[in-house]
């Protein structure tokens, strides 16, 4: 057994009762057990277009059978316990039966974005040595099977790999084996569950080794019974890869925890996402604040029918407060939220930041001595400190990185010893890289990625501050906002726009709007880009780093 935590963490957190030591799969049997004609899962309807075979729609009790196929698929490639699989499957079933098959082996699942390729995959596989690796076929174009069979030759930890028709046969037709509750036994829910990928700011990709125990402690968040948001049965839809925090702690955990129905989709589709959202009449969904935009300003939008839809979150930008004001206005209760794969997480809903426009920008501030009626922010540590010093912050206004503890925090990261020795501090707190402002005793409001700030002639400018400021202006669909270099000054503001469609946009504008919103000038962008579209990853956050590449490609063709 590879246990990451340490035994005063364990021993602290099943103390405190935060982590009652259930795996994921035992909590997937259990809703089997109790449900077993309920829909489990829902594939997406494009289906068909993304992998050859027809969606389809299974009961718990169906879903568990195929389960137990896979699982002893796997027992006889020779996955068992503490063994890693690699798996690379877009939004279907297939996908879901890996997470719980490779848990009723007593195994680990790493999961990969579909858009990798050699290079990134060739560095996570000598991290993790996966002993199969479960991939696509022909996806978008793109041969993953010929991809993931060179790979093999070069990865001497994999025995096996396995595509998608494969995989679908020994999900529908494999021989069950007799054994897999012994298997299953062996599993501790200190054991790691999954390894999440985090590029941040490392030249490769980071580990985050999430344990059973860390995602069961989000029952607090989910869990009706705990004073979380889901119901028995709630209906989730999450567009998002399930390959890291945003697809699995806003998807499929909380699908596990409610033993709801989990509504599939990938990629994203808009149209499909509203027509999924109607007929199965979902109850609890996640978009980037871009999509919410587009779905709110769209002509039909009078027409969708959201009367099932109790939340709807966004999250990795900060989303229009008027945004949140339009969901309200339709019966639909509007979710904020920030997180990491490292295992952070804060949450703006009713319960902890009740008015609207406030809880668009603003964040709960769960820390020591401040108690909260709900219990899950009872057990989060956090403090803010400044980046350059270390100093404790605790002033209204004042700025630093967040730092985090909690049941639901990583340990390190996996196999990676010196990158857990920058992450993480001598109390065990992990430094997000993420700054935020302190509005009161029991609210911050996120700043910047530390990466993201912008000095300006002595002055530290949050692009994302400017960011929402420009999206305002009412010919603008999009913006990201970027430093570049200047020898007097140190950096100065460019911004990177997309005009809604038929407009056009110019400096001066957005000059003016600065101006009339009453931002200090030292803030106001001092170049703009037009482009079609700004470069965000499959989970929506901009790519600054594209953005400054071709910014600077640019300034040095101009001379």
């Amino acid at each position: 057994m590879v246990v990451l935590h340490s035994k005063q963490a364990i021993d602290k957190y099943v103390s405190e009762g935060w982590w009652d030591n259930v795996t994921l799969i035992e909590r997937f049997k259990r809703n089997v057990k109790r449900v077993p004609n309920r829909i489990a899962v829902v594939d997406p309807p494009n289906k068909k277009d993304l992998v050859g075979y027809e969606p389809e729609r299974l009961t718990y009790r169906e879903l568990a059978e195929r389960v137990d196929r896979a699982a002893s698929f796997l027992l006889d490639k020779g996955v068992f316990k503490d063994a890693c699989v690699a798996v690379q499957l877009p939004n279907t079933i297939e996908l879901i039966i890996a997470y719980l098959a490779t848990w009723r082996v007593a195994a680990f699942i790493s999961p990969m974005p579909m858009q990798w390729r050699e290079h990134e995959l060739r560095t996570t596989f000598r991290i993790l040595m996966p002993k199969v690796f479960i991939s696509a076929e022909t996806f978008k174009g793109f041969n993953h099977l010929e991809m993931a069979k060179k790979l093999q030759s070069e990865c001497p930890s994999i025995e096996h790999v396995i595509g998608y028709s494969e995989w679908y046969k020994a999900c529908t037709e494999y021989e069950i084996r007799n054994d897999l509750d012994e298997a299953t036994s062996m599993l501790n829910a200190n054991d790691v569950a999954v390894v999440q990928w985090t590029s941040g700011t490392e030249a490769e990709p980071k580990a985050c080794p999430m344990t059973h125990n860390n995602w069961g402690f989000l029952r607090f968040f989910y869990d009706e019974k705990y004073g979380g948001i889901l119901r028995d049965g709630d209906v989730i839809m999450n567009p998002a890869p399930i390959v890291n925090m945003t697809g699995i702690g806003v998807g499929l955990i909380p699908w596990i925890m409610c033993a709801g129905t989990f509504v599939l989709h990938h990629p994203f589709e808009p149209l499909i996402y509203a027509i999924q959202l109607v007929e199965e009449k979902v109850n609890f969904t996640l978009a980037v604040p871009a999509v919410v935009v587009a779905m709110l300003k769209h002509p039909a939008i009078e027409k969708l029918d959201l009367s099932n839809l109790r939340y709807f979150a966004q999250g990795a930008a900060a989303p229009p407060p008027w945004t949140f004001v339009e969901l309200k206005r339709r019966g639909v209760e509007p979710m904020n939220i920030w997180g990491q794969n490292e295992g952070t997480g804060l949450f703006s809903y009713e319960k902890t930041v009740p008015d609207l426009e406030t809880r668009a920008r603003c964040f709960p501030w769960p820390r020591k001595n401040i108690k909260w009626e709900i219990p899950f922010w009872n057990a989060i540590e956090t403090k803010i400190v400044d980046p350059e010093t270390g100093r404790e912050l605790t002033e209204p206004g004042e700025v630093g990185e967040l730092c985090y503890r909690s049941p639901l925090t990583i340990a390190c990261y996996y196999r990676q010893p010196e990158l857990t020795k920058r992450a993480f501090d001598e109390d065990g707190f992990f430094h997000t890289g993420d700054l935020f402002q302190i509005i009161d005793e029991r609210s911050i409001a996120f700043f910047d990625r530390k990466k993201d700030i912008i000095k300006r002639g002595g002055f530290t400018i949050s692009s994302a501050e400017v960011e929402d400021i420009i999206k305002k202006h009412s010919k603008i669909m999009d913006a990201a906002v970027v430093g570049y270099p200047d020898e007097r000054l140190g950096e100065r503001v460019c911004a990177f726009v997309v005009p809604k469609p038929g407009e056009s946009v110019t400096l001066d504008e957005i000059k003016e709007l600065m101006k009339e919103s009453g931002v200090a000038i030292y803030k106001w962008p001092e170049k703009l880009v037009i482009v079609d579209q700004i470069p965000r990853n499959p989970l929506g956050k901009v790519q600054k780093a594209l953005l400054k590449e071709r910014l600077l490609r640019e300034l040095k063709e101009q001379g």
